[in-house]
C-alpha cells in the first residue's frame, strides 16, 4: 500500500498482528474490502469471530479512504459495512435459533470461555432488548449477543430493528468517524499515531476483561441453568 504501511510496519508492536487493521488490510491486496467485510460479517455473527478487531477496522477503513489509499467511495463502503453486520446478526440469530441452548453449554477451550457466556447473559439481563444495539460497541459481547437472541427465540422482527439500528450506528458511525478525523490536519500528518492509538484502544477493553477475569471467578448467577431461562424468557424473548 503506501508509504503509510510501510512506516507503520518499522512501529513497535502493540500487541498481536491480527489486533492491527492496518496489517490485516495490507496483507488482503486488492481484496481488502472482500476481507473487511468478511472479518466485519464473522465478528457480528459467527462465534468464532469474537476476536477480531471490529471498532478499529472500521475507523481505519474510513481513516484509509480519507487518505485516498482505500479506493472504494465512502458512501459505498458505509452501505457494504452496515449490510456486512446486519447481516451477520441474522445468521448468528439463526444459529442460535436451531443450535439451541446447548450453544453455551460447551466446556472451555482455547478460544471459547464460559466467562464469555455469562458476561453476555449479564449485558441481557442488564439492558433486555436494548442490549442489541449496545453491545456492537462491546468487544466479545457483539458477538455472542447476536446468538443468544436467537437461543432464546426473541420476535425475530423485533431483532431484526435493533439489529439494524446498531449495524448503522456502529457500521457507518464508527467508519465516519474514522473518515472525517481524516480530514484533520494533524490527523493526516500523523496518520501512523493515528493508527497506533486505534490499536491500543481497541486492546483496551479486551485487556479489562482479562484482568477482570483473573481477579473473580465466573458470575454465580449465570451458571445456574434456572437464571439462564429466566434471562432468556424474561430479557430475550419477551418484550420490554
Amino acid at each position: 500500500m503506501s508509504s503509510t504501511t510501510a512506516a507503520l510496519a518499522t512501529t513497535v508492536a502493540l500487541g498481536p498482528d491480527w489486533l492491527d487493521p492496518l496489517k490485516i488490510i495490507d496483507s488482503l491486496g486488492p481484496y481488502a474490502l472482500i476481507g473487511i467485510l468478511l472479518i466485519i460479517f464473522a465478528e457480528c455473527g459467527l462465534l468464532i469471530g469474537f476476536f477480531f478487531p471490529g471498532d478499529s477496522l472500521l475507523f481505519t477503513a474510513g481513516l484509509l479512504v480519507a487518505a485516498g489509499t482505500l479506493n472504494t467511495p465512502l458512501w459505498l463502503l458505509c452501505v457494504l459495512l452496515v449490510l456486512a453486520a446486519v447481516l451477520g446478526n441474522v445468521v448468528g440469530y439463526w444459529i442460535g435459533r436451531k443450535a439451541g441452548p446447548p450453544i453455551f453449554e460447551r466446556r472451555d477451550s482455547r478460544l471459547f470461555k464460559q466467562e464469555y457466556v455469562d458476561k453476555t447473559f449479564g449485558f441481557f439481563d442488564r439492558y433486555g432488548a436494548r442490549a442489541i444495539v449496545l453491545a456492537r460497541f462491546v468487544p466479545v459481547v457483539r458477538t455472542f449477543i447476536t446468538v443468544m437472541a436467537g437461543v432464546g427465540k426473541m420476535d425475530f422482527r423485533r431483532y431484526l430493528i435493533y439489529s439494524s439500528i446498531g449495524g448503522i450506528v456502529w457500521g457507518a458511525g464508527v467508519t465516519l468517524l474514522g473518515y472525517y478525523l481524516g480530514q484533520i490536519q494533524f490527523v493526516r500528518d500523523n496518520i501512523e499515531l493515528m493508527l497506533i492509538l486505534i490499536v491500543a484502544t481497541s486492546i483496551i477493553p479486551i485487556a479489562f476483561e482479562l484482568l477482570r477475569s483473573r481477579s473473580r471467578s465466573r458470575d454465580p448467577r449465570y451458571h445456574e441453568a434456572h437464571e439462564r431461562e429466566r434471562v432468556l424468557r424474561e430479557d430475550v424473548a419477551e418484550p420490554e
